[in-house]
């Protein structure tokens, strides 16, 4: 059993169907079966149970699915190490960011780093925060960018705060807001929270919410088009001169989103991981 087995594993494990593992991984599908009856010739045990529409592990797949996550976390940790030891920053860095941040901000920072840093082998997924959180707890990424720490305890870094504003194509009255159109984004339930507070200090009625959307640029762009009002960070409102906009406040204080780093201690054994936080201080400063 080796590096391949285990990608193997764990690639069935996640879709749970032959056909698109084989797929993801760029092989056969005869090819992929029959890897997994010389695995379960090798332990003398059975893996997969076959069902109609895919399959599903037995109590022993599921102890070699394990064993395999495992073994693919201590080879990278030991790639990553080896890395760190060469005296240079190079290697992999894992990276999970919140998928509003990694559209508007992310890439001219990861362009500067690489720049600067150019033996860097980049490793990138996105989420919302929480999933963020998650790929940081279960070390599947080195540091994590997200727009609320949520109840992580390791280190954390304040990189940026912006601005939350209603946003509409024409003037309103905004008392007038239950009235009109809403539109609505799926979004952390950090900045729902936010938002909701400010709505129940200011209005007794429900917003009248006509559109439900998946992400927060389809919403900016159904405002940008007179189709009802947004709430929308600063982030994502650049370059949209166009639009009335007003700043709200909570308490009279004003309500800001902010984007936090975070990471375990041990990412700083890590050259590339340092050296990724000490840039974004660096571009912070």
């Amino acid at each position: 059993m080796d590096e391949k087995d285990w990608l193997i594993l764990q690639t069935i494990h996640k879709e749970r169907n032959i056909t698109k593992a084989a797929e993801k991984l760029y092989i056969s599908q005869p090819s992929l079966t029959y890897r997994i009856q010389q695995l379960e010739k090798e332990f003398a045990v059975k893996i997969l149970s076959r069902r109609k529409r895919g399959v599903d592990f037995t109590s022993e797949g599921e102890y070699l699915v394990e064993y395999a996550n495992r073994m693919v976390h201590q080879l990278r940790e030991a790639k990553d190490f080896l890395s760190s030891m060469e005296g240079e920053v190079r290697g992999a860095l894992r990276l999970g960011v919140s998928q509003t941040y990694a559209r508007y901000r992310l890439p001219e920072i990861l362009a500067a780093f690489l720049i600067q840093y150019p033996q860097v082998d980049l490793k990138l997924k996105t989420g919302f925060s929480y999933e963020v959180i998650q790929m940081v707890h279960k070390e599947e990424a080195n540091i994590g960018i997200v727009r609320d720490p949520y109840d992580w305890k390791g280190p954390k870094i304040l990189i940026d705060e912006e601005r939350i504003f209603l946003a509409s194509n024409e003037k309103i009255e905004l008392e007038q807001l239950p009235y009109l159109p809403r539109i609505d984004y799926n979004t952390d339930p950090s900045l729902k929270s936010i938002i909701d507070l400010w709505w129940k200090e200011n209005f007794d009625l429900p917003p009248a919410i006509t559109m439900e959307v998946d992400i927060i640029d389809t919403c900016r762009e159904m405002v940008l088009n007179g189709l009802g009002y947004g709430i929308l960070p600063e982030i994502c409102l650049k370059g949209c001169t166009d639009l009335n906009t007003w700043e709200l406040s909570f308490k009279g204080e004003k309500l800001y989103r902010k984007t936090w780093l975070v990471f375990n201690e041990s990412s700083l054994d890590l050259s590339v991981s340092k050296a990724f936080i000490e840039f974004i201080r660096g571009s912070k400063a």
